[in-house]
């Protein structure tokens, strides 16, 4: 162990710092790098949280690519494609995809004796993932549906049913208007609720079988093709790889493809998200800040009040620089205790909160009930060495203040 090390170790563990008159100042320094460090930990899993609980649902409902008739895209009225073998196994091809599940999708409107309401009804298959869906089912239960078959059931969301006083079991006219209006009476099999207004409010679910018939398509003709991919964080690459192995390839009908993913589809709610990442690096801007200010006003503290101490080692034949490795491996040290009780207080905050949800929102304003937390090792190990490293070097200046601090001097110093 080399003589700096030493030396703070003595001086750490030592009565004599706690005898001081910098005491108070080597607590505040401490109490900042805690609250710093604890903050930042509470700010990036609730934040982190947030943005991946929002983007599972938009995912949840519309999967992490979408392959459609490319006159949906430009708004005009939409046809529908052709999902046979040869489709399926170009988008199955590629490395990224892990799923392909198709869909329909028909505009109408509910009405009850009382109230009326327009929706999208969505039709799927046997083929569909339904583990979201299943997940945020409120009453009842999540048909498996067909697409050979009409179970002239529907699954609705918990805000349709409170508008429409509507209850598990309960059987409902809905309307869909082509040439001439058709209704079908539908049995209410059971009720979601995802707090994502935005698709609560819209969208309904049913037989793939039944939402074809009222196109007037046939059974290998859908919507259009969700695509579930393997990396979420490959979501360009994949989308580009699978839009452009569609540029040849159509359909019976001459129907050009189209590949977009949910980014995309939805770009307020994402760029929304993107403003989330901003307002990370202002709280861990400022948290590091304020903890290495009040760790350089410790140091200096401490610095001035070890004169003494200071002009004895230099008479010694200790060097500027032994000096200064000396007070910064104390500060190393004190921040290190300070990282601990942030860490404490940051990391109960976060399994506190994730098991038992102590904390909830406004599902209205928030779009769920309870604050979400997310926080993986690297990022929590990154977060550590970030305000470690950080806190040391923004020490490196003050602590040349002993070179200023001559052994003739600083012997007579009280």
């Amino acid at each position: 162990m080399n003589l700096p090390v030493f030396l703070a170790q003595r001086i750490y563990k030592g009565p004599a710092l706690s005898r001081q008159v910098s005491r108070p100042a080597v607590i505040i320094s401490m109490i900042g790098i805690a609250i710093g460090l604890a903050v930042m930990i509470i700010a990036v899993s609730v934040i982190t949280g947030f943005k991946s609980e929002i983007r599972d649902k938009v995912t949840g409902f519309a999967s992490h690519l979408q392959v459609t008739d490319a006159n949906a895209v430009l708004g005009n009225e939409t046809t529908p494609i052709v999902y046979n073998d040869s489709l399926k196994a170009l988008l199955t091809a590629h490395p990224q995809v892990a799923h392909v599940q198709r869909y329909s999708e028909k505009a109408g409107m509910i009405k009850t004796a009382d109230s009326f309401q327009g929706v999208v009804v969505k039709g799927i298959g046997p083929d569909y993932q339904t583990d979201f869906l299943k997940q945020h089912i409120q009453q009842g239960a999540f048909p498996q549906f067909s697409d050979t078959v009409a179970s002239n059931s529907v699954v609705i969301s918990q805000t349709l049913a409170d508008k429409l006083q509507l209850q598990v079991g309960d059987k409902v006219d809905t309307y869909f208007f082509d040439e001439n209006i058709r209704a079908r009476k539908l049995l209410v099999a059971g009720i979601y609720e995802t707090h994502f207004s935005a698709y609560d409010g819209v969208y309904v679910f049913t037989d793939l079988y039944l939402v074809n018939r009222l196109n007037h398509w046939d059974n290998d003709e859908a919507s259009g093709v969700e695509i579930t991919i393997n990396d979420y964080a490959k979501l360009e690459n994949a989308t580009f790889e699978v839009g452009t192995s569609l540029n040849d390839f159509t359909d019976r009908s001459g129907t050009v493809y189209c590949a977009l993913n949910v980014e995309q589809q939805n770009p307020a709610v994402f760029s929304w998200l993107e403003v989330l990442d901003v307002n990370i690096w202002v709280i861990l801007v400022l948290m590091i800040g304020i903890a290495g200010f009040t760790m350089i006003a410790g140091l200096l503290i401490i610095i001035i009040e070890r004169t003494q101490m200071i002009g004895v080692l230099k008479s010694l034949g200790a060097n500027n620089t032994t000096v200064r490795h000396l007070f910064l491996w104390l500060s190393v040290f004190l921040i290190g205790r300070g990282m601990l009780w942030g860490n404490i207080v940051g990391l109960t905050f976060y399994f506190v909160q994730r098991y038992t949800g102590l904390l909830t929102l406004d599902p209205a304003t928030y779009y769920m009930d309870k604050v979400p937390v997310s926080l993986s090792f690297p990022v929590w190990l990154l977060l550590n060495i970030g305000t470690l490293l950080i806190s040391v070097l923004m020490l490196l200046g003050p602590s040349y203040i002993v070179a200023r601090i001559l052994p003739a001097t600083s012997m007579r110093y009280e």
